[in-house]
């Protein structure tokens, strides 16, 4: 009876593994679907084998190429050039589509620029003679200054011959009291020494004072000529200076000019007259300028254009050297246009993905005209309704070279060998 049981039992569990066996064996149309074809090396998909195994010259294991991935890799060699994405690959890589359209309107074309003072009214002050500086007052730089403001005094004596010169013309014409004395006997005498005066540096304000008070000075004063800024000085008290030179320099800034830099056809955009808005980024401030001319000269270091604007200044928020943004508006007629970054430059050829079916992509050439903001006219390559993309097209043109790749390994772009362990 036990020989019997120990043989019964065996019996019965072969029964139960081949039942069980039956009920999870894949149905006989899902194996046909999934039917292999061959093996490849997933490094190199040039070697193909009839049989799995290991890759002789890398040692992976040999992947299966299905019936149905093979059917896919016949449609995409009839179509080279298309590229398959399917919607889960376009969502991981991040992949959008923008519809190619006409757009018009006003865009603002934005260049950096830089405040300098105007050029113009910048004023250095010297006097024309050998000295020494006796004082100075209120003369820092960076210090706001008013006409005839007193700066320094200064001790030389040529002022003192030529100062005796104009009082004793002024005596012997006494009608010649200013330098607007209509033209007489002795006035052309006293206008020559008052040029002489000036031509040494001292102020009409002074020359004034001496034909008043027939005195003559033993000081010079050294005035600003102009509302303005200290940009510079050069001196300081018991200073001995010598001939023309330069003891200030001092600039109106109710007006200044800022240069921008432009690239390419941008400085064409800048023509003389047109208005631009100037922002000051750490402010949030906004000015109106006049563009004043683009200059002739080119950066050697960044071969951009200067742009010269001009804008006045009445509060003095724009300060020299400043940094500031500026936009000139531009309004252009409707035309093709697609994202900036829909396109993709490759030596002289430029490119865009357009889609052509659900899931398909292809490469076109396209030619381009201006770029404005972060959109680009298109000349030449679209129509209106078609779809590009406009994110991921870095991912989509790396995936466009790894098929090409794949498909002319496919079509027997290196050779077969067969595994026969």
């Amino acid at each position: 009876m036990l020989r019997k049981t120990c043989y019964i039992l065996p019996f019965i569990a072969a029964s139960i593994f081949g039942f069980l066996l039956g009920q999870f064996r894949p149905p006989a149309k899902a194996q046909a679907a999934r039917r292999v074809l061959y093996y490849v090396d997933p490094m190199h998909p040039a070697y193909k084998s009839d049989k799995p195994g290991i890759a002789p010259d890398c040692g992976m294991k040999l992947e299966p190429v299905y019936a149905d991935d093979a059917a896919r890799a016949d449609l995409a060699s009839a179509n080279p050039n298309h590229i398959k994405i399917d919607s889960a690959t376009q969502q991981l890589f991040g992949i959008r589509l923008t519809t190619v359209e006409k757009t018009s309107g006003t865009h603002s074309l934005r260049v950096l620029g830089r405040v300098a003072a105007d050029e113009t009214r910048i004023y250095r002050v010297n006097v024309g003679t050998d000295g020494f500086v006796k004082d100075t007052r209120d003369d820092a730089v960076g210090n706001r200054v008013r006409k005839d403001q007193h700066l320094a005094t200064i001790y030389s004596p040529e002022f003192l011959a030529v100062s005796g010169g104009y009082l004793s013309a002024n005596e012997r014409t006494p009608s010649a009291t200013s330098k607007d004395t209509p033209v007489a006997s002795g006035a052309a005498s006293v206008q020559a020494r008052a040029d002489r005066l000036r031509n040494l540096g001292m102020s009409d304000t002074q020359i004034q004072e001496m034909t008043v008070t027939r005195k003559l000075p033993e000081d010079i004063y050294v005035v600003s000529p102009a509302d303005g800024f200290i940009l510079a000085r050069s001196i300081s008290p018991g200073q001995r200076f010598e001939k023309h030179t330069e003891f200030y320099r001092i600039a109106d800034l109710s007006h200044v000019w800022i240069l921008a830099d432009a690239f390419g056809k941008d400085a064409q955009s800048f023509r003389r007259g047109a208005l631009v808005r100037v922002l000051v980024p750490d402010t949030g401030d906004s000015f109106r300028a006049r563009v004043s001319d683009v200059l002739p000269e080119v950066d050697p270091a960044t071969r951009a254009f200067k742009i010269r604007l001009e804008a006045d200044n009445p509060a003095f928020a724009l300060r020299p050297e400043m940094f500031v943004s500026v936009e000139l508006p531009l309004s252009v007629s409707p035309a093709l246009t697609v994202p900036a970054d829909a396109l993709l430059e490759s030596g002289l050829t430029k490119r865009v993905f357009v889609e052509c079916g659900e899931g398909c992509f292809e490469p076109r050439e396209v030619e381009t005209g201006w770029h404005l903001d972060d959109r680009v006219q298109i000349l030449k390559g679209l129509r209106a309704g078609e779809k590009v993309v406009s994110a991921g097209t870095f991912l989509v043109d790396s995936e466009s070279r790894l098929q090409i790749a794949a498909g002319r390994n496919a079509m027997g772009g290196g050779p077969t060998r067969r595994n026969d362990d």
